[in-house]
């Protein structure tokens, strides 16, 4: 049979009020008291039921995590940061893979909001007008690792724009004139469109003609960094330098670059941004312009909770830094 509170009391000798406020950590409760409700909880293998607690206290300790790739070793940092912040001020995560699907972003964002999460936190690609729809809710909601394009949302992210940038003012530092695009989805303001701006950028600042034959739109895989890096090596001006917009297609590009018989840094560089584990396994090692995941996770975390506790947030939009990653497939300048 299952154990209930009344049972606790009963065996304790004391209400099922003064259980309530024992299993809550009520301060209000003598140690000598405590004690001996937490004595009856082990001898009867009390368990609360979190449910009847969140209907009672309205909180449910919960928090949804919408995770758009659970394979993508990226996101999984961003959990680790989650986790971590989520257990110091006691909640319990549910973890949710969209697989980049709006549709299934919608359905899970609808299911959480279903289960009375008290926050959630949201990492996909392009925030979209359903998005917005459905998240309009008393629940808070925190961007993760994306922006919504009007930055009406609370969010946390790097300046994708000026990280792409950055990597591309380094290949033209290192005397490259003629440089490729590998992107991401144009589509999606804050990641893919912003990465290409930032690319676009760097070559108008030096002078260098911008030629829509060097862009070539990826899905941010490593398949992808293949197939277009062999598009890039049939043009009669290949380009001197690659720059991917996520390092598991600059991994892509350096191995098609290799099959074709060219080194990496010295017939063809390549840059990226992101900085997953396997820039540093792949030979040479990718240099890339680095995202702090686990921090993005942590502080959106930590953002999620002082709105959930109503404390004053006077910045809801975080902008974290870059850091450029120097390895060995960028020559140095």
């Amino acid at each position: 049979m299952t154990v209930t509170i009344y049972d606790v009391a009963r065996e304790a000798g004391v209400s099922m009020a003064t259980v309530s406020r024992v299993v809550n950590n009520n301060p209000n409760v003598k140690p000598q008291t405590r004690k001996k409700v937490f004595e009856a909880i082990e001898r009867l293998g009390y368990r609360p039921n979190a449910v009847a607690r969140g209907l009672a206290s309205k909180k449910t300790t919960t928090v949804g995590v919408v995770i758009p790739d659970i394979s993508n070793t990226m996101y999984s940092e961003v959990v680790r940061g989650i986790e971590d912040i989520a257990n110091m001020y006691h909640y319990n995560m549910i973890l949710c893979n969209s697989d980049k699907k709006k549709e299934k972003e919608i359905r899970v964002i609808n299911t959480l909001l279903e289960k009375q999460v008290d926050g959630l936190l949201f990492m996909g690609g392009v925030v979209t007008d359903e998005h917005i729809e459905a998240f309009r809710t008393s629940v808070p909601i925190v961007l993760c690792a994306t922006t919504d394009a009007n930055r009406i949302m609370p969010s946390v992210d790097i300046d994708h724009e000026a990280a792409a940038y950055d990597a591309v003012k380094l290949l033209i530092d290192n005397g490259h004139r003629s440089i490729g695009m590998i992107s991401g989805n144009l589509q999606d303001p804050s990641n893919g469109f912003a990465r290409y701006q930032g690319y676009k950028r760097a070559l108008e600042e030096a002078g260098i003609p911008f030629r829509e034959s060097h862009v070539r739109v990826g899905n941010y895989r490593y398949e992808s960094g293949l197939e277009t890096m062999q598009y890039f090596l049939q043009l009669e001006d290949r380009p001197t330098a690659m720059f991917a917009a996520t390092d598991e297609m600059a991994i892509g590009a350096i191995h098609a670059i290799q099959d074709a018989g060219l080194r990496v840094p010295e017939d063809i560089a390549v840059i990226s941004v992101d900085n997953a584990r396997m820039a540093s396994m792949v030979r040479p090692q990718l240099t890339t312009v680095a995202q702090p995941m686990y921090d993005i996770g942590a502080v959106s975390m930590r953002l999620l909770t002082k709105l959930m506790k109503k404390e004053p947030v006077s910045n809801p939009v975080v902008v974290l830094p870059h850091e450029t990653i120097m390895r060995k497939s960028v020559a140095h300048a």
